[in-house]
């Protein structure tokens, strides 16, 4: 029985202990979206770039290696069309679990995963109906270098989709079929920790 409580205790102990060597850290971050558009029953696909830049914030508990980052960020996504082509600008809050390993003082990598939610600010355009608020999961990982600069990919999937576009029918415009689309990202991002 004494064997059970001093182990409690440590543990206890250890538990306080971690929080206190936790470390609370602030950066910006920034990069690169390209998007992927699929349709729900065609295999109309496109791809177009955009940027998102924000400031983020990490949580970590050292010796565990685990932790916690959020960014609040304005970003741009979207597809082309056939005439200017369609963009998703909004704010993109994506909040990962993030697993660090130390490759020496100078050097780590990283894998992360989470929820992410995008906010639309223009939820309108002609013959797009996009949802004004869309949730994802991220994927991604990457690398820390000098302990300051972080340089990583992830992966968006949308869990419903992102809106309807409505196609023309013939040469006088008459709209008669709306489909589904989903907008897949990838990101390329580099964020520096203050």
């Amino acid at each position: 029985m004494k064997k059970i409580i001093s182990v409690l205790l440590l543990a206890v102990c250890l538990g306080m202990a971690m929080p206190a060597q936790a470390q609370l850290k602030w950066g910006v971050k920034g990069g690169v979206n390209l998007a992927k558009v699929t349709g729900d029953d065609t295999d109309w696909k496109d791809k177009m770039g955009g940027f998102f830049i924000g400031p983020m914030a990490e949580f970590t508990i050292p010796v565990v290696g685990l932790g916690v980052d959020g960014a609040l960020l304005f970003s741009q996504k979207g597809i082309k069309s056939d005439a200017d082509g369609l963009k998703q600008v909004g704010l993109d809050i994506p909040v990962n679990l993030k697993y660090n390993i130390g490759l020496g003082s100078l050097l780590g990598v990283y894998v992360a995963a989470g929820p992410d939610f995008f906010f639309d600010f223009k939820s309108k355009e002609p013959g797009f109906d996009k949802k004004r608020a869309m949730v994802g999961i991220n994927v991604g990982a990457g690398v820390k270098l000098i302990k300051h600069l972080q340089v990583g990919f992830n992966y968006n999937i949308p869990l419903g989709k992102s809106g309807d576009v409505t196609f023309a029918d013939g040469v006088g415009a008459v709209f008669s079929k709306s489909e589904g689309y989903k907008t897949k990202t990838w990101q390329i991002s580099a964020a520096y920790i203050f």
